[in-house]
């Protein structure tokens, strides 16, 4: 056993662009004795880390797990108890949709202490690089941000909710769920109402489709579209033709 405190401190590690990492974060890294990555962190950043850390990948993605959740937090116990410091370092921001807060409930169980470092958040930071602000002054008052697919692996019901508001609505994990979710937003009579999809945001591998409710279906299909994916719906989607707009005319003077 290690002569170091035994503590974890969750870290989110941003939406994918390096350089989107806090300075709280990158210093959890380097104090690492112990590192665990998920799948959509940017491995870019682990370079941050000491030379004698271990470090150790985690990641999900849909259908394929290197590690189920349950070994996750027994790993995480066992390595602090051994080595000291371990960092679970999470792609985006680890109290949305990150499961951060399950994994320090389970480790304060055996006298770990607990940190945690936000992280810039993918349902922000995405449709921001594409020019699509979540919220401007007569276009939307608020935003919601929805996991597509819940623990039961059911569309979540918010969706539907979400649908009745004019709020910009963001749903992440739910590229599986697409024909479902423009059938909710149809049945609420918003066939023209503006969608983007963005793939990979904000990385050198992005991907983006733009449309409407009524036609976002053949726009992914034609693009290829498909997960890790974020979908915003509403009027703020225009916002980036505008943006876009002004910014040809400007090259042209």
């Amino acid at each position: 056993m290690s002569l170091k405190t035994p503590k974890l401190t969750v870290v989110g590690a941003g939406p994918g662009d390096p350089d989107l990492i806090t300075l709280k974060a990158i210093k959890a890294i380097e104090s690492a004795d112990v590192i665990l990555y998920d799948a959509l962190i940017n491995e870019s950043l682990l370079k941050y880390a000491s030379v004698s850390a271990e470090l150790i990948f985690v990641g999900k993605r849909k259908g394929c797990y290197a590690f189920q959740q349950e070994q996750i937090n027994e790993l995480i116990v066992t390595k602090a108890k051994e080595k000291g410091h371990v960092v679970r370092l999470k792609g985006g921001d680890p109290f949305i949709f990150g499961r951060g807060a399950e994994e320090i409930d389970y480790v304060q169980q055996f006298g770990l202490e607990t940190y945690v470092v936000p992280g810039i958040s993918s349902s922000i930071a995405v449709p921001a690089y594409q020019g699509i602000p979540l919220t401007k002054r007569g276009a939307s008052e608020s935003f919601w941000v929805i996991t597509g697919t819940t623990k039961a692996h059911q569309l979540s019901d918010d969706v539907a909710i979400a649908a009745k508001s004019t709020a910009t609505v963001v749903i992440l994990m739910g590229m599986g769920k697409l024909d479902e979710i423009v059938q909710i937003f149809s049945n609420e009579n918003k066939q023209d109402t503006p969608v983007a999809i963005i793939q990979e945001g904000t990385t050198e591998n992005e991907k983006f489709g733009f449309g409407t409710i009524g036609t976002i279906s053949k726009v992914v299909a034609e693009k290829q579209l498909a997960n890790p994916a974020i979908i915003v719906i509403g009027d703020v989607v225009k916002e980036r033709v505008q943006l876009t707009s002004i910014y040809k005319e400007l090259n042209k003077a």
